[in-house]
């Protein structure tokens, strides 16, 4: 028998992943951290980026992830994020124009937008359009 872990992925408006899987990779604040089973509990907060789940069957599926908090518990990984969304759903082309604006923003001395703000967009764009590539890159595009 394969050993698994329950994942959960939760946003703020709902539930996105609920089951099983071998391994679980994420973004963590110091790196890409992956969890299998019978990893040592753990709470950190993680950065904008892609969510591999790899299932016992071998099928893997990719979310984003805004940012937010990953508890491991023995035998639960739970996320919890301010977006979460598949993959899949992501608009890439969309991403890149909001990356062209926060860029065009952060160059732009006279725009009124805080400079915080707009290196939170194009880091949020960015993380996006990274696991829009991994999703790319699974299906061999």
């Amino acid at each position: 028998m394969t050993h698994t872990i329950r994942c959960d992925i939760v946003s703020a408006e709902k539930a996105i992943f609920s089951g099983d899987a071998e391994l679980f990779v994420v973004v963590g604040s110091l790196g890409d951290l992956g969890i299998a089973p019978g990893h040592a509990p753990l709470l950190t907060e993680i950065k904008p980026g892609p969510i591999r789940i790899i299932k016992s069957a071998g099928d893997e599926e990719i979310y984003y992830v805004s940012g937010g908090i990953l508890e491991v518990q023995p035998h639960v990984i739970t996320v919890l994020a301010d977006t979460a969304v598949r993959a899949d759903d992501l608009d890439a082309a969309a991403a890149e124009q909001a990356k062209a604006a926060a860029e065009q923003h952060m160059k732009d001395k006279k725009s009124d937008i805080d400079y915080g703000n707009a290196a939170a967009q194009l880091a949020q764009a960015v993380a996006q359009l990274r696991t829009v590539q991994q999703l790319r890159k699974k299906m061999g595009h």
